[in-house]
C-alpha cells in the first residue's frame, strides 16, 4: 500500500527533529527526529563543456607572396614601357611627347580611382560581414549595449536611403524604450529588412525567369554559359547594392565565391530532375520538353545561388522575418513555363 503524500508544511532548519540527511550518516539519525530533508543537487550533471581549440596560426601564405610578386614586376613592366614610349615620343617630336605624357598621367589617375573604388567596396563589404557577425552575436547574448550599438550602425548604414525613411523613424524612437537587446535587432529588422527582402527577391524571380527563358530557346550552349554568368554577376551586385554594399568588380567576384560556398555548405547544390521534381512534384518534369526542362532547372539554380547571396549581403541575419523560400521562385518559373509551353 503507498504511502500518503506528507501535507506541505514550514520546518526550522535547527529544529532538533529536523535532521539533513546528507549532514548525518543512516547510524547516526537521532531516533526520535520526525523530518527528514533531503536537499537537491544544486547543479545537475552537466557535461563538461570544452574549451575552444587553439587556432592554428598559419605560416607565410606563399600564393599571396607569388601574386603580390608577379603583380609588382606587371606594375613595373608597364610603367618602364610608358616610360620608354614617351621618351621616344618626346625625342620624335615635342607635341607627341605631351600628348603621350599627358595620356599617361590621365591613365594613371583613372588606375588610382579605380583601386580607390574596389578598395573602398571591399571595405563596405567586410563592415557588412561584421556587422552580420555582430547581430548575431548579440541576439545570442540578449545583451542591450550590443544590440542598441547594431542598431545603430544599422540606421547608419541605410541613412541615406529614403524608402527607409519611416522605418528608421520608427527604430529611432524606440530604442530608449526597448530594454533586450534581441528585442532591438529585430525590431531593426523588421522596420528596414522587409522592404528590402521584398525587392531582393522580385530581383531573383526575375533574373531566375529570364535565365529559364534564354537558356530553353538558346540554340549554343557557349550563349546559355555566357547569359547565365552575366545574369548572375548582375544579380549579386544588384543585392549587394540593395542592402547596402558597394561591390566592384573584385567585390562582386568575392561574392559569388561566398554565395557559392554558402550553397555547398547548405547543401544547396543539388541539381538534375530530381530538383524540378522536388519544387514542382513528380508529374512535370515528364511533361517538359527537353529544352524547357533545362530552362527550368538554369532558373532554379539560378534562383538558389541568388537566395543564397541574399544571406551573404543581408546585414542582418534572418530572425523575426522568414528567409525567402525557393517556392515563392519556383511558382513563378512554373508560370512561366506553362505560357512557354
Amino acid at each position: 500500500m503507498s504511502e500518503r503524500p506528507r501535507r506541505p508544511a514550514a520546518f526550522r532548519l535547527d529544529d532538533p527533529d529536523v535532521v539533513v540527511a546528507e549532514a548525518l550518516p543512516e547510524k547516526d539519525y537521532p531516533t526520535r527526529a520526525s523530518v527528514r530533508v533531503i536537499p537537491e543537487s544544486e547543479a545537475p550533471s552537466l557535461p563538461v563543456p570544452l574549451e575552444p581549440a587553439p587556432r592554428v596560426r598559419r605560416g607565410w601564405r606563399w600564393g599571396t607572396l607569388l601574386w603580390s610578386a608577379l603583380g609588382g614586376l606587371v606594375a613595373l613592366g608597364v610603367s618602364l614601357a610608358v616610360t620608354q614610349l614617351v621618351e621616344e615620343l618626346f625625342a620624335r617630336n615635342e607635341a607627341l611627347g605631351f600628348v603621350g605624357l599627358a595620356l599617361a598621367v590621365v591613365a594613371a589617375l583613372a588606375f588610382l580611382v579605380i583601386v580607390a573604388r574596389e578598395a573602398f567596396g571591399l571595405m563596405r563589404l567586410a563592415t557588412i560581414e561584421k556587422l552580420h557577425q555582430r547581430a548575431a552575436e548579440a541576439i545570442e547574448s540578449d545583451e542591450r549595449k550590443a544590440g542598441r550599438a547594431v542598431a545603430s550602425d544599422v540606421l547608419s548604414l541605410f541613412k541615406a536611403t529614403p524608402t527607409l525613411a519611416r522605418g528608421r523613424a520608427n527604430v529611432e524612437s524606440h530604442l530608449d524604450d526597448i530594454i533586450d537587446g534581441r528585442d532591438m535587432i529585430r525590431l531593426a529588422e523588421r522596420e528596414l529588412m522587409t522592404p528590402l527582402d521584398r525587392e531582393a527577391v522580385r530581383l531573383v524571380s526575375a533574373a531566375a525567369k529570364r535565365v529559364s527563358v534564354v537558356t530553353a530557346v538558346s540554340p549554343r550552349a557557349l550563349i546559355d554559359m555566357g547569359f547565365v554568368l552575366v545574369t548572375t554577376l548582375t544579380l549579386i551586385r544588384r543585392l549587394a547594392y540593395l542592402y547596402g554594399g558597394r561591390p566592384g568588380t573584385l567585390g562582386t567576384i568575392r561574392l559569388v565565391r561566398l554565395s557559392i560556398a554558402h550553397l555547398a555548405v547548405t547543401g544547396g547544390l543539388a541539381a538534375g530532375d530530381s530538383l524540378i521534381q522536388q519544387v514542382f512534384g513528380h508529374g512535370l518534369a515528364a511533361k517538359l520538353s527537353a529544352r524547357l526542362g533545362e530552362g527550368v532547372l538554369n532558373g532554379l539554380l539560378t534562383a538558389r545561388l541568388g537566395l543564397a547571396a541574399i544571406e551573404i549581403t543581408r546585414p542582418l541575419p534572418f530572425t523575426a522575418l522568414p528567409r525567402p523560400a525557393l517556392g515563392t521562385v519556383a511558382g513563378d518559373l512554373l508560370k512561366g513555363a506553362r505560357a512557354t509551353e
